[in-house]
């Protein structure tokens, strides 16, 4: 049973061959104990189709930022893709301010982040 004072912060499930990791509430220092792990793991599958979405997430800092890199480059190292979906101007505002968009490459919904790249 969870335990009711820690809210869910990290929702995970797959579709279309994608794992998809929701981040709800704030991703701070204090949640990174809690989604680091779970990152790590599914990260290190390899070719693994990862979404992360921050649609349910409501404030980001720049530990959250480095929790969304270093999966983006496990990923990678390991033959998946990376989709992010952020649709909060503010959390958009962050990742060009870091120069991270072309990295992070951002999408507005779940749906876009679902479709092959080309």
């Amino acid at each position: 049973m969870p335990d009711p004072v820690i809210p869910e912060i990290v929702r995970q499930y797959e579709t279309h061959g994608h794992v998809v990791v929701e981040l709800h509430g704030e991703v701070d220092i204090l949640a990174a104990d809690l989604i680091g792990p779970l990152l790590d793991e599914v990260t290190a599958r390899r070719g693994v189709k990862l979404v992360i979405d921050l649609t349910p997430t409501q404030f980001l800092d720049c530990v959250g930022l480095e929790l969304l890199c270093r999966a983006h480059r496990r990923v990678l190292e390991g033959g998946g893709t990376f989709r992010l979906v952020c649709p909060h101007p503010f959390t958009l505002r962050l990742i060009r301010m870091a120069r991270l968009g072309e990295r992070l490459q951002p999408v507005a919904t779940p749906e876009q982040a679902l479709v092959p790249q080309v």
